[in-house]
């Protein structure tokens, strides 16, 4: 006699999978893709890429290795030897963090890092301190992995920057891992010297770990500067991950090439995760991030260049719209603006309760795409890159001004 199948074994869709969010960063740029695929003259605030071309070196590398047998071949799981190695020489000569090979593994972008270290460190029922706004994947890796995020909020009126008395109370005895990134994706913030050598000491004093993000190192601007954690705490670096990759300093976006730093015991175990999902790097991606961490930073100096000009140009439009409030970010390629005082107010018809409500009035009346602060964990506001060329910064917040000028009480 048959039985018939419970619900829980009808189950198309694991509970995991299911309760993963997609990338409402990714999901904004598709449609705003969609829409000029369509005719529409979309000017897209929404991908966190830079809008320059591959180094012209790097690219030749990768044609070079093409040509190369033995690129057409598996690697080991953590990296071709010599990007290993060069990604050791490049963390000591940029953050003077000192490494050896053993404690790098190559992954496939800044995102498997992130995903690798969560997976090494935490267990079910392991808390994970998130600096809130937070980058949309964090939380979604850290789910993945069995953790749980706990989040600490901060807003424009401390820089977007949190204190040691605000993680001591997010702490607890579950706590495993202390996230930290400066400078920051969504907000731009960049943690001073002091303020991330104190953390460092907070989270050494707990016992727990730290996973920092500094994809985005090089960029920094006026009188910022970034600074490693496990530099300013050498007693932390037992703890302490490094996720970085090649994607932002390089604009290799789409070359899919991070890599994760850390104590051995932890970048092995990672290693031996990634050698079961996905094994190693594509070859000729790692031939070319070898030529990028190789070589100088006289490229990375004129899309810095480019990034601040434009970082101020758009600080300086969107503070002269009646509603936004935008500080001025330090680092990254993204402007955090506040849209609160817009909320509410009759607009072509609408009146948008939420920052979400709001981005899609401003793709359907203006086509202009921005992510909403609900992405990232902080209603009200606006991610927008500013990675993106001059003349459609200027035309896409002049759409907003217009836009925006219409509003009602």
């Amino acid at each position: 006699m048959t039985t018939t199948p419970s619900t829980t074994e009808l189950r198309r869709i694991s509970r995991r999978a299911a309760a993963v969010a997609p990338s409402a960063t990714l999901a904004v740029d598709a449609k705003a893709k969609a829409l000029q695929a369509a005719g529409e003259h979309v000017i897209g605030f929404g991908a966190g890429e830079p809008d320059f071309p591959t180094p012209a070196h790097i690219v030749e590398a990768a044609v070079a290795a093409c040509r190369d047998p033995a690129n057409h071949h598996y690697t080991p799981t953590g990296g071709l030897p010599a990007l290993r190695q060069a990604i050791a020489d490049k963390t000591e000569r940029d953050s003077g963090l000192v490494v050896t090979p053993a404690q790098v593994l190559v992954t496939n972008g800044g995102k498997q890092a992130v995903a690798n270290a969560f997976a090494v460190l935490c267990d079910p029922g392991d808390e994970v301190i998130v600096l809130a706004p937070y980058w949309t994947t964090y939380p979604e890796a850290i789910r993945l992995a069995g953790g749980t995020p706990v989040f600490v909020n901060s807003d424009e009126t401390t820089g977007f920057r949190s204190t040691v008395e605000e993680l001591e109370a997010a702490w607890s005895p579950n706590t495993k891992v202390l996230l930290f990134v400066s400078p920051s994706n969504p907000t731009g913030a960049v943690y001073p010297r002091q303020e991330i050598e104190a953390i460092g000491r907070w989270a050494l004093s707990k016992g727990i770990w730290v996973l920092t993000d500094e994809i985005y190192e090089h960029l920094v601007y006026g009188g910022a500067e970034h600074h490693s954690m496990p530099v300013l705490v050498p007693e932390l670096a037992d703890r302490c991950l490094v996720a970085n990759g090649v994607a932002k300093t390089y604009a290799m976006t789409g070359w899919r090439v991070g890599w994760l730093i850390g104590p051995t015991d932890a970048i092995g175990a990672a290693t031996n995760i990634q050698s079961h999902e996905t094994s190693n790097v594509a070859n000729v991606a790692q031939r070319a991030a070898l030529a990028a961490v190789s070589g100088g930073l006289e490229d990375v100096a004129m899309m810095r260049a480019a990034f601040d000009r434009r970082r101020r140009t758009i600080v300086t439009m969107l503070n002269g719209i009646d509603g936004i409030v935008c500080v001025e970010p330090e680092g990254a390629f993204y402007a955090y603006p506040s849209v609160k005082g817009l909320l509410g107010r009759s607009l072509r018809g609408q009146r948008p309760a939420s920052s979400a409500e709001l981005a899609e009035i401003c793709i359907n009346e203006a086509k202009v795409a921005v992510v909403p602060g609900e992405a990232f964990g902080s209603p009200g506001y606006f991610r927008m890159s500013y990675a993106l060329g001059d003349d459609d910064l200027v035309e896409g917040v002049t759409r907003l001004a217009d836009l925006f000028a219409e509003a009602q009480d």
